[in-house]
């Protein structure tokens, strides 16, 4: 009676991770961007949601309520939504989103999200300029 073992030799071994580590560094950066764009297009649905709430209020709101002035609403913020004050350009009200300093997207490309009365929709600081507010806003 013979008795074989079968098993991966080290070069069969080496093949197989060689192969992992090259879908994984083509894989990672697509996911990571794909998180980033996902936590954008949270941040666009929560300046809808902040605008038609405020479009809803009588008297005009001053602040956003708890759960509304973040994005997402529940768990760790990633953005921070506040109104800003009116002027004759942003049809009586502005909303910013701004990324959360020790957020994941503190170092984003487009920056803070804006979004007025008038359905004007931009991107600060001058860094988002050179990626461009249709890119940012890319989804929504």
């Amino acid at each position: 009676m013979r008795n074989e073992a079968y098993a991966f030799t080290l070069l069969e071994l080496a093949i197989a991770l060689a192969v992992a580590a090259i879908v994984a560094a083509f894989a990672l950066p697509v996911w990571h961007g794909q998180i980033a764009r996902s936590h954008r297009i949270d941040a666009m649905a929560a300046l809808y949601r902040a605008a038609q709430f405020i479009d809803m209020q009588t008297p005009a709101a001053t602040s956003l309520p708890a759960g509304m002035d973040q994005a997402p609403p529940t768990g760790v913020a990633v953005y921070r939504l506040k109104i800003l004050p009116a002027d004759e350009s942003n049809g009586g009200y502005a909303i910013a989103a701004s990324p959360v300093e020790s957020g994941p997207m503190s170092g984003d490309v487009c920056g803070t999200f804006t979004l007025d009365a008038t359905g004007a929709r931009g991107n600060e600081p001058a860094q988002a300029a050179a990626t461009g507010t249709e890119e940012c806003w890319r989804g929504r």
